[in-house]
Parts: structure tokens; C-alpha cells; sequence
């Protein structure tokens, strides 16, 4: 899916809220990472060719360009769920 693709999908999503109630969150970390931490082992299968089209593997991921979060490694380590859901509970009680 080209970039263009993408972002018309997200922006789709987008309008069927109203104002302020869609918030993109991305989760922006290394792919290394979401594989070590893939308890199902989806990835291995996507790697083994046994799940098709499986973003970062085979199919391509362009980040977006206007996610109201984007979350990060901190010190070259995941933060932990409670500290991720944290960052986006913080933005719902703003909006």
C-alpha cells in the first residue's frame, strides 16, 4: 500500500468520528522489538511465509503523518503498557 493509500485509509477512519474523538496513536517502535515481544509468534509465521501480507514483514508500514500520540522507546526500551496507556488516557482527559 503506498503512502497516499494509507493516509486516505486513516483519514477515512478519522471522519466517521466526530471532531476530537479519533486519536491516532503510534506506536513507534523497532521492528526487532514487536518481535521479541510477540507472544502468539505471528511474526515467526510471517517470516516462515505462512501469514501473507503481515505489515512489516511483507507488506509495507508507512507511519503516519498526523497521529495526535507517538509513542517511543525510552532508553533504547519499550515502555511498559501501563506507561503507554498512561500517555493516551492523558490526551482523552484534554480532549
Amino acid at each position: 500500500m503506498e503512502r497516499e493509500e494509507e493516509e486516505r485509509d486513516r483519514d477515512a477512519c478519522r471522519a466517521l468520528l466526530p471532531d476530537f474523538s479519533f486519536i491516532e496513536v503510534y506506536l513507534n517502535m523497532p521492528l526487532e522489538l514487536c518481535e521479541a515481544r510477540d507472544p502468539k509468534g505471528l511474526y515467526k509465521l510471517a517470516r516462515e511465509g505462512k501469514i501473507k501480507g503481515f505489515t512489516g514483514i511483507d507488506d509495507p508500514y508507512e507511519p503516519p503523518l498526523n497521529c495526535e500520540i507517538e509513542i517511543r522507546p525510552q532508553d533504547g526500551l519499550c515502555p511498559s503498557p501501563s506507561s503507554m496507556s498512561s500517555q493516551t488516557y492523558q490526551r482523552l482527559e484534554v480532549s
